[in-house]
Parts: structure tokens; C-alpha cells; sequence
């Protein structure tokens, strides 16, 4: 990118893998090649697979390295609507960036992920927002230059073509190297990734049992054409316009005469 005035005012960046996932410091570097106002308010914790969650019942605790720099003890959405509606109060920021997400956020998982959590509460705000992720094979080998490199220009393109005010954009880089990446596609969440549900009972030191929830993942069998699994298999950054109002279009009136059958 050139050299002179960057070309966005100000930027959020926040994430669900917390303050100090190796992603959140990618992110910082992709806008800080946009802007040169960048501020990041992130989860204090890991709070992955908060989706849209916000703490109504608990207070917000906000712990701040810098004036641009603050660590909330909440989820994603909450960062975001704190930082918008006051850490940020003077001046809105013009993109909201969340993650680098460590692992893909695809198809069914993206209702649960607190990474597109945040870039949709930024849209409920009414500012243009950006969900990233980087999918791995290899926990221990995660290719966050992929993102690193390829993100700058896309967000930038992105941002000059432009998109409805009521989606935001879920990005996802494919585990390859960056000359490695065949181009973008635009996708869409399709269902069958998660294949089910697990629940681990254990017991505590007095005889108490608590569980673990987590999922098991078939991302392998599915094989829709144009989802955001597919293009990623097929070696492609996957770009998936998400908005909160779900299409419900089809034909109800079977059901809501059914319903209306209730008071008669």
C-alpha cells in the first residue's frame, strides 16, 4: 500500500479468542495499513462461541494498556458496544474489524462464533464491519501470514466497492500459503459441518457433576457448490454477506391458519 494519508479515519478491532490470541495482534497490523487511528477493545478472556451474547447481569470491567488499547472483562459485543457507545464516544469508528479468528468460523458454527458476533453488533450500529478468520489442519502451525497478507487489499476493495449497510462480511483464509490461494469467492453458510453434539459429564472434588459442551464437526462431507466450506477446499478466501434478519420467505398459510384455529 502507498505511502501518504491512510484511507479509513479510524478503526475498532476486537476479537473472541481474547487479549492475548496471537490473531488479535495480526489484526492490529492489517489495520494499521488502513488507518492510522486504530483502537482495540478486546475480551480479557477467551470467549469463543458467545455469538451475540452481552452481560446484562454482570458489570463490565475494562483493564486499559493505553488510551487505544483496552482489555474488557466481557464478550465480543460487549467490547463492541462499549467501545462504539464510549470509549470511543468522540468519533465513531468508520470499520469495525473482528478477530483474526484462530480456526475457520463456516457454516453452521458461524451462529455460535463470537467473532461474527462482533462484526454484527457493529452492524446493528450501524457501521461497516468485517469478521476474519484463519482455518488451520495443524494447531500448531497456523498460517497467520495468509491473513496477514492478503487481508489489507480485500478489506481495502472491499471498502471502495462497498455493500448493504445491513450485512457484514464473514472472511475465511484457507490453511494454504499466501502464493498459495487461488482467489476469492463469495459463499454462503450451508448447513451440515456440525454433525452433532457432545456432552462430557465429570464430577468435582465434592461429588458434583458439570459438563463440557462441544461439537463434532463433519465439514469434510459436506459438499454444497457455492458454500464457504467448499471454497475453502477448493484453495479460495471465502467471503459470506451475513444480516441479522434471516429470509423466511415461503408459503405459511397452513401454519397461520392452524395458529388463528386457536381462538376459534
Amino acid at each position: 500500500m502507498s505511502s501518504g494519508k491512510k484511507p479509513v479515519q479510524r478503526i475498532l478491532v476486537t476479537n473472541d479468542d481474547g487479549a492475548r490470541g496471537e490473531g488479535l495482534r495480526v489484526l492490529e497490523e492489517i489495520a494499521a495499513e488502513l488507518s492510522d487511528d486504530v483502537w482495540v477493545v478486546a475480551p480479557e478472556f477467551d470467549q469463543s462461541g458467545v455469538s451475540h451474547s452481552i452481560s446484562l447481569h454482570t458489570p463490565l470491567r475494562v483493564y486499559s494498556m493505553s488510551d487505544r488499547y483496552h482489555c474488557v472483562r466481557g464478550t465480543p459485543a460487549d467490547c463492541v458496544l462499549l467501545g462504539v457507545e464510549y470509549l470511543l464516544r468522540d468519533l465513531r469508528p468508520s470499520l469495525i474489524l473482528s478477530g483474526v479468528n484462530r480456526g475457520a468460523n463456516l457454516s453452521d458454527a458461524v451462529a455460535y462464533s463470537g467473532t461474527v458476533g462482533a462484526a454484527m453488533t457493529g452492524v446493528l450500529l450501524g457501521i461497516p464491519s468485517i469478521a476474519l478468520s484463519q482455518a488451520f489442519r495443524d494447531p500448531n502451525d497456523v498460517r497467520w501470514e495468509t491473513a496477514g497478507q492478503l487481508a489489507p487489499s480485500l478489506i481495502l476493495q472491499a471498502l471502495r466497492c462497498g455493500w448493504p449497510s445491513e450485512v457484514c462480511l464473514n472472511v475465511n483464509f484457507p490453511d494454504l500459503g499466501v502464493d498459495e490461494v487461488r482467489g476469492v469467492a463469495l459463499t454462503r453458510p450451508a448447513r451440515g459441518s456440525i454433525a452433532g453434539v457432545e456432552i462430557d459429564v465429570r464430577t468435582d472434588r465434592r461429588d458434583l457433576p458439570y459438563y463440557w459442551i462441544g461439537f463434532d464437526y463433519n465439514s469434510e462431507l459436506l459438499t454444497a457448490p457455492d458454500s464457504d466450506v467448499e471454497a475453502l477446499r477448493q484453495g479460495y478466501v471465502s467471503v459470506s454477506p451475513l444480516r441479522f434478519e434471516t429470509d423466511t420467505r415461503g408459503d405459511w398459510q397452513a401454519l397461520t391458519e392452524a395458529l388463528n384455529g386457536c381462538f376459534r
